[in-house]
C-alpha cells in the first residue's frame, strides 16, 4: 500500500513537468492559402503567445518567391528591409500596423501578381530557453479582379420624384468572372446626411438581412430585394414616406471560403443608383362655418371640406369628433361618426353623415340638446392603394374646432308664495303654499320641483344666510336639510303637493325658533333624448314673513327653611315656591342641589345633585350615594307651584348650602313638552352647632426598621379630647395606606381596611409577604406585616372615620382624620443571604476537585500505559592502553 501511494503522488508531478517542457513560444499566422484580388489592400496578421521577456514583442517579415526568402520589414530594425522592397516601404505601400503588444499586421496597399508567394513572420527570442516555434509561414494567391457592379445610367443622372405613399423599384447589376468559387454579398444603402445606412442585404450565405430600423417594414413586405435575370438585384419599396428620400447605392462585396472553412471578404465595390425625392401629400381640412348657434330641439348641420394635391387613385376617410373644450386632445374627445376609405359609415340614431361631393362631407345632428354645446372637429385622412390590393394611409389632418352653442328652450312661468295659516302664538300651526302661475310653453317633457328655504330675522342691517329646509329633484324625491331633518322625521314638519302646480309646507307646532322669512324656488326639469332629466330654469318666489310678538319668560323661585334650628339626627325640611309669567299652562321640574364645604366636596365643581322631580311627577335620585340612607331624602309636590324637600336623620357630613333648580315647561306639539326657562332659588344653609369630642390619630411602631422576612408591627392610636364618651357610643372605620417612596410624591396604595362592624378588607398583593389588621383595644388598631420584603418599604399611615351615637340613638359620621406617616425601612440580612450560596459553592468545588483527582489517577493507571522496548546495547570491555 505504501509503494502504491508514492507512485500516485509522483504522477501529477510528472504531468506538470511534461507540460512545462512542452510549453513554449507560439507564432501564428492565418491558415493558407489566402486568396486576394489584384489591386486590393491586403492585411496579413501575425501574433505570438506563451513567451518570456518584455510584453511588447518585435516581428520580422520575409517573402519567398522563386528565388528564396527576401526581407520585407521589421518592427525593431529599420535596416532590415532588402533593396527590393525599400522603395515600396518608403512610399508606404507596404507597412507594419501593430494591433497589440503581441500582434502586428503586414499591410500591402495594392497587391500585385509579383506579391504572390509565401510570407514568413518571425519573432526574435526574448525567452530564457529556446522552446516552441519562432516563425510561421502563409501562402498568398493573387487572382485577377473579375467583379463588376453597375446600375441604370438614366436614373442615376436625374432624381426620381415620387409622391408620399407611392412605390418604386431600383436595379443593380453585379457579376464576377473569377475562377475561384466566390460568393457575392449585395447591400442596398441610402445616404442619410453624410452616412450611408443599410436598407436590405442578400448575404454571401444566401440570407436576407434588413438594416437597422427597417425590420418592421421588411416583415410587412414594404421593402423587398428581388433577383432577376442577367445577375440583377432589384430593391422594391412600397408605401414610400419622407424618410425614403435620398441617394441610393448598391454595395457589392466578394467573399471566398478559406482553408479553415471561414468566409473572408476579398474585395468590395459600390455604385450609386439613383436619387429619390419624396413629395409630401398636402391636405387641408376646413369646416365651412366658424361659430354656430342652434336652438334646442333643432338640427345641427356642419360640412367638412377637404383639399389635397394628390392625383390618381385615392380615398378619403372622415371622422367627426366632439369635445367640451377646444384644447382637448383627440384621444379624450368623443367620436360622433366616421366614414372609412370604403365609404362605410358607422351607425347612429340621431347623427348621420353623407358624402355631398368628392371633397365635402356633411354632418347632421337631429334634435339637439343643451349638452350638445361644445366644439366639433373634423379629421380626414388620405388612403392610396398598394400593389398587393391593400390600402395605406399617407396623410392625416384635423380641422380647427367649431364652437356650437345650443340655446335652451326655457319655460315661462311665475311663482307666488302665500300663507294659508299663520301662527298667533307659539305652537300654533303654519301652512305655506308655493304656487306656479302663468305657465306658458310647457310641454309633456317638463317637470316642476320645489325647494324650501328659511332665513332668520337679525337685528339692524345684518343679513342672515338662508338655510335649506328641503328640496325635490326631477324624480320628486324629497331631500331634507339639516335644519328640518329631525322635525320632519318626527312629523312636526310636513312637505306635500296639494294640487297640480301647488306645493305646500306645514309646521304642525310653530316655535319661536321658526320665526323668520320663508321662500320657495320652483325648478323646471326638461327630459332629454337619452331619457335623462336636466334642470333648465329656477324661479324664486317673494319671501313670506312668519312672526308674532312675544314677551320674555320670567320665573321666580323662593326657598323657605321650615325649622330654623335643629341638631344632627333630626329631619331637615324646606319648601320651594315657584311663580312664572308669560308661560302658557306651565309645568315645573325641580332639582335639589347641595354645595358642600371645601373639605367635603364629592363633585369636581362643588355642587352635588341630590334628587329631582320631573314635570310628569317622576322622582329620581341623582348623585345620592349614601346606601344606608336610600330612603332618607324625599321630594314631593305640595301644590301646582310648591314643592317640599325632606332629609331624615341628618349627618354632620350633610352640612352645606341647599338650593332648588326649577325648569318651566310649556306644552309643545304632539304631546311633547318644551323647555321654556330655568330658575335658581335662594340658598338654605345646614350648619350643625355641636360641642362633641375631638379625635386625634397617630401611628406608632417600636421597630420601624426590620430585616427581610421579619415581622413589622404598626399601631394606629386614636385619642379624644373634650367631652368624654363611652366606648359603646363611638366606633371607627380604619384604613391603612402606604406610599412606596421616601417622599410623599406618589399615589397611596390601600393595604387593608376595618369598618366599624369589624369586617376586614384586604387589597390584592403581588409579593410573598402577608398582612393582618386587628383591633387590640377600643382606640388602638394594629397592622402586622408578616415576612417583610423590600417592596413593603415606604411611608405608612392610617385614615380614621369616627362614628358617634347621639342622645337619640342615631349614629353620626364625623370627618375623616389622617395620621402623620411613619417610614418603614426593610433591610437585607447579608449573612443569611449569602450563607447557603457559600456552603453550596464550597461543597461543589470539593466534589469537583476529588472527581478530577480520581479521573487523573485512573487515566494514568490504566488508559495511558505503554510498553517500552529497550534497545539492546552491546557491552564491550575497555581495552588497556598498553595493549593498544
Amino acid at each position: 500500500m505504501g509503494h502504491r501511494g508514492k507512485k500516485a503522488c509522483c504522477l501529477p508531478l510528472l504531468l506538470l513537468l511534461l507540460l512545462a517542457l512542452c510549453r513554449g513560444r507560439v507564432v501564428r499566422v492565418p491558415t493558407g492559402p489566402l486568396i486576394r484580388v489584384l489591386g486590393t489592400e491586403v492585411a496579413i496578421p501575425c501574433s505570438v503567445s506563451d513567451y518570456d521577456g518584455p510584453s511588447e514583442q518585435n516581428f520580422d517579415w520575409e517573402f519567398s518567391g522563386e528565388a528564396g526568402f527576401v526581407r520585407i520589414m521589421s518592427t525593431w530594425d529599420s535596416a532590415f528591409t532588402s533593396e527590393q522592397y525599400r522603395q515600396r516601404v518608403g512610399r508606404g505601400d507596404i507597412q507594419l500596423r501593430r494591433s497589440s503588444n503581441d500582434a502586428v499586421e503586414l499591410v500591402i496597399a495594392s497587391i500585385q501578381p509579383a506579391d504572390q508567394g509565401r510570407y514568413k513572420c518571425s519573432t526574435p527570442s526574448t525567452d530564457a530557453t529556446v522552446q516552441g516555434n519562432y516563425d510561421a509561414e502563409v501562402q498568398v494567391r493573387v487572382i485577377p479582379d473579375g467583379l463588376s457592379v453597375s446600375g441604370s445610367k438614366a436614373r442615376s443622372s436625374m432624381p426620381l420624384r415620387l409622391s408620399e405613399g407611392d412605390s418604386f423599384k431600383l436595379r443593380c447589376s453585379a457579376v464576377t468572372t473569377s475562377l475561384e468559387h466566390t460568393h457575392l454579398h449585395v447591400t442596398w444603402q441610402i445616404k442619410s446626411g453624410a452616412v450611408w445606412q443599410d436598407i436590405l442585404s442578400l448575404t454571401h450565405e444566401g440570407k436576407f438581412q434588413p438594416g437597422p430600423g427597417y425590420e418592421e417594414r421588411y416583415r410587412n413586405g414594404e421593402i423587398r430585394l428581388d433577383t432577376g435575370a442577367n445577375d440583377t438585384y432589384w430593391l422594391a419599396v412600397s408605401q414610400a414616406s419622407s424618410v425614403d428620400g435620398g441617394a441610393y447605392r448598391c454595395l457589392v462585396s466578394e467573399w471566398v471560403r478559406g482553408a479553415d472553412s471561414s468566409w473572408q471578404k476579398i474585395q468590395e465595390k459600390s455604385v450609386e443608383i439613383a436619387t429619390v425625392a419624396i413629395q409630401r401629400t398636402a391636405l387641408d381640412v376646413v369646416i365651412s362655418t366658424s361659430n354656430v348657434s342652434v336652438t334646442e330641439r333643432d338640427s345641427l348641420d356642419l360640412t367638412c371640406n377637404i383639399t389635397t394635391d394628390r392625383s390618381g387613385v385615392f380615398q378619403a376617410e372622415v371622422t367627426w369628433y366632439f369635445s367640451v373644450s377646444p384644447d382637448d386632445a383627440l384621444s379624450a374627445a368623443q367620436v360622433l361618426l366616421s366614414m372609412d376609405h370604403d365609404s362605410v359609415v358607422s351607425d347612429s340614431t340621431l347623427i348621420s353623415m353623407s358624402h355631398v361631393d368628392r371633397n365635402s362631407y356633411r354632418l347632421l345632428v337631429r334634435d339637439v340638446a343643451v349638452e350638445d354645446s361644445g366644439y366639433y372637429f373634423c379629421q380626414a385622412a388620405v388612403w392610396v392603394p398598394l400593389h398587393n390590393g391593400s390600402w395605406q394611409k399617407v396623410v392625416e389632418r384635423t380641422s380647427a374646432p367649431v364652437n356650437v352653442m345650443v340655446t335652451a328652450l326655457e319655460p315661462d312661468y311665475e311663482v307666488f308664495l302665500n300663507a294659508s295659516k299663520t301662527p298667533k302664538f307659539s305652537d300654533d300651526p303654519t301652512e305655506l303654499n308655493c304656487m306656479i302661475t302663468n305657465a306658458q310653453d310647457t310641454e309633456a317633457n317638463l317637470r316642476f320641483a320645489v325647494s324650501w328655504y328659511y332665513r332668520q330675522h337679525l337685528p339692524g342691517d345684518d343679513v342672515a344666510t338662508e338655510e335649506l329646509l328641503a328640496t325635490m329633484d326631477a324624480d320628486w324625491t324629497l331631500l331634507l336639510g339639516a335644519r328640518s331633518r329631525e322635525r320632519t322625521q318626527n312629523g312636526e314638519i310636513i312637505f306635500f303637493k296639494k294640487a297640480v302646480g301647488i306645493f305646500s309646507l306645514r309646521i304642525q307646532w310653530t316655535s319661536e325658533g321658526d320665526r323668520g322669512d320663508y321662500f320657495c324656488v320652483i325648478s323646471a326639469w326638461s327630459k332629454h333624448r337619452n331619457n335623462s332629466w336636466v334642470k333648465s330654469k329656477d324661479v324664486i318666489s317673494p319671501p313670506v314673513s312668519i312672526f308674532w310678538a312675544t314677551q320674555d319668560y320670567t320665573l321666580t323661585v323662593e326657598a323657605v327653611k321650615l325649622k330654623p334650628f335643629f341638631v344632627a339626627g333630626h329631619t331637615f325640611e324646606m319648601t320651594c315656591k315657584v311663580s312664572s309669567k308669560n308661560i302658557k299652562t306651565p309645568r315645573y321640574s325641580v332639582l335639589i342641589t347641595a354645595e358642600k364645604p371645601l373639605a367635603d366636596r364629592s363633585s369636581p365643581n362643588g355642587t352635588t345633585r341630590i334628587i329631582s322631580l320631573s314635570q310628569d311627577s317622576v322622582v329620581r335620585l341623582e348623585d345620592w350615594s349614601d346606601q344606608a340612607r336610600v330612603d332618607g331624602v324625599v321630594l314631593e309636590k305640595v301644590q301646582e307651584n310648591e314643592f317640599r324637600y325632606r332629609m331624615y336623620q341628618t349627618q354632620i357630613s350633610d352640612a352645606g348650602l341647599y338650593r332648588c333648580l326649577v325648569t318651566a315647561w310649556s306644552p309643545g306639539g304632539g304631546g311633547m313638552w318644551r323647555e321654556a326657562v330655568n330658575g335658581f332659588s335662594n340658598p338654605i344653609q345646614i350648619d350643625f352647632q355641636t360641642s362633641g369630642p375631638v379625635f386625634n390619630v397617630s401611628v406608632h411602631s417600636d421597630n420601624p426598621t426590620v430585616y427581610q422576612g421579619e415581622l413589622a408591627d404598626l399601631l394606629c392610636i386614636v385619642t379624644t379630647e373634650g367631652m368624654p364618651l363611652e366606648p359603646d357610643d363611638m366606633s371607627f372605620d380604619v384604613s391603612w395606606l402606604a406610599v412606596r417612596s421616601f417622599a410623599l410624591d406618589r399615589e397611596p396604595v390601600l393595604l387593608a381596611s376595618l369598618d366599624r362592624r369589624g369586617i376586614v378588607t384586604q387589597s390584592r398583593r403581588n409579593g410573598s409577604s402577608d398582612l393582618s389588621l386587628e383591633r387590640i383595644s377600643p382606640l388602638e388598631f394594629r397592622l402586622r406585616l408578616h415576612g417583610c420584603q423590600d417592596h413593603d418599604f415606604g411611608n405608612h399611615y392610617c385614615v380614621v372615620t369616627p362614628w358617634v351615637r347621639s342622645a337619640t340613638g342615631v349614629w353620626q359620621q364625623e370627618p375623616d382624620i389622617k395620621a402623620k406617616p411613619i417610614f418603614l425601612s426593610v433591610k437585607m440580612d447579608v449573612l443569611n443571604a449569602f450563607k447557603y450560596p457559600l456552603l453550596i459553592g464550597i461543597s461543589l468545588a470539593t466534589v469537583i476537585g476529588l472527581l478530577s483527582c480520581l479521573i487523573g489517577y485512573c487515566s494514568s493507571r490504566w488508559c495511558c500505559k505503554k510498553e517500552v522496548q529497550e534497545t539492546r546495547r552491546e557491552r564491550r570491555r575497555l581495552m588497556s592502553m598498553e595493549m593498544d
